[in-house]
């Protein structure tokens, strides 16, 4: 038998009446969670991925740096 139960402040209450005798010892088995695999987020899914896509001045990225590099001061 089944019986789905809540736990609350130190005592397993039954979501249903249940048919058993008082003082009946039962066993409770907890199944365990499983925790969500964690992944990284895609650079792609952040806000600012993107703000500088219409921008002429920036070729690529390394090109952009290497320029600042150069000359830090524009």
């Amino acid at each position: 038998m089944n019986i789905a139960a809540k736990y609350e402040n130190g005592v397993f209450r039954p979501l249903e009446d249940v048919k058993i005798k008082e003082g009946t010892v039962v066993e409770v088995h907890v199944p365990v969670e499983q925790q969500a695999a964690r992944t990284r987020p895609s650079i792609k899914d952040l806000p600012f991925y993107g703000i500088w896509k219409d921008r002429a001045d920036i070729g690529d990225g390394v090109e952009f740096v290497n320029k600042l590099r150069d000359n830090p001061r524009g």
